[in-house]
């Protein structure tokens, strides 16, 4: 049987893409720097759950030892987690190489090397170090998630205000289309030595247009704010540098999901 290592496996994403290969009936281990609890809503039958923290590497060789392939979707936001994440891209694939992986795949956000900003700067640099690898490597860029999308309008509706960002679209999409993308790459022989595949949301839309779904979905109050968004990265959503209208290959609406939800 086919065994694929799911590195940040109890993650957002992680979690997603575990289902996804069990599903097709593949072998699933976890890794992750802590175990999940026998309750926790990211532990499911049958997968393997396994402790190895790519950052430091402790424990990364018994994790990937036998493992056919590798998917890592890893991520952090701010601090110094953010800014070792290519290093930590590095050391993963530098010890997949070393176990006899036959591929590793990356999840990455939609034309990050276009923004000149500080978070997507780093997942351009991990991109690029999956380019350089030792091993065959794939690179699947997404945009954002339906997750983010709402988790601004909620947090917001907490102080009674929901932002729209003037003159930004998104094209969210669901974490499952982005789990089997990421599936769909680890296990395609005829992939090149090093390739990348896009994928976005089925639809763009404003931000008005998704508040006003959010809304309808969720009941939720709170004044629909326009605001501005300063600087670069600003700049790169106002241009549509986050959307890939021409790679819309999510199945699920951002209405649709916020219905799957029973939000």
């Amino acid at each position: 049987m086919v065994l694929i290592a799911v590195a940040g496996g109890t993650g957002t994403a992680g979690r997603m893409v575990v289902a996804e290969a069990a599903r097709r009936g593949y072998g699933v281990r976890s890794l992750s720097r802590h175990l999940p609890a026998p309750d926790h809503p990211s532990r499911m039958e049958g997968p393997e759950y396994v402790v190895a923290d790519a950052a430091s590497g402790e424990g990364l060789a018994e994790a990937l030892a036998g493992a056919d392939l590798l998917i890592e979707t890893l991520d952090a936001k701010i601090g110094a987690a953010l800014k070792i994440l290519p290093a930590t891209s590095g050391r993963l694939l530098r010890a997949a190489a070393a176990a006899g992986v036959g591929r590793a795949v990356l999840l990455t956000i939609a034309n990050a090397g276009n923004a000149d900003y500080g978070y997507y700067k780093v997942q351009a640099a991990r991109a690029r170090q999956y380019e350089r690898a030792q091993l065959p490597t794939s690179v699947v860029a997404a945009t954002q998630f339906h997750d983010l999308v709402a988790g601004i309008f909620s947090s917001g509706a907490r102080y009674g205000l929901v932002p729209v960002i003037r003159g930004v679209s998104f094209q969210p999409i669901a974490t499952a289309d982005v789990a089997r993308a990421l599936v769909d790459a680890a296990v395609d022989d005829a992939a090149p030595a090093h390739s990348t595949r896009t994928i976005g949301g089925p639809e763009v839309l404003t931000m008005r247009q998704l508040v006003q779904q959010w809304k309808a979905a969720t009941g939720r109050k709170g004044m629909t704010t326009p605001l501005p968004l300063p600087g670069s990265l600003g700049r790169f959503l106002r241009q549509g540098g986050n959307l890939v209208p021409e790679h819309a290959g999510g199945t699920v609406t951002f209405s649709q999901w916020l219905d799957s939800r029973g939000a």
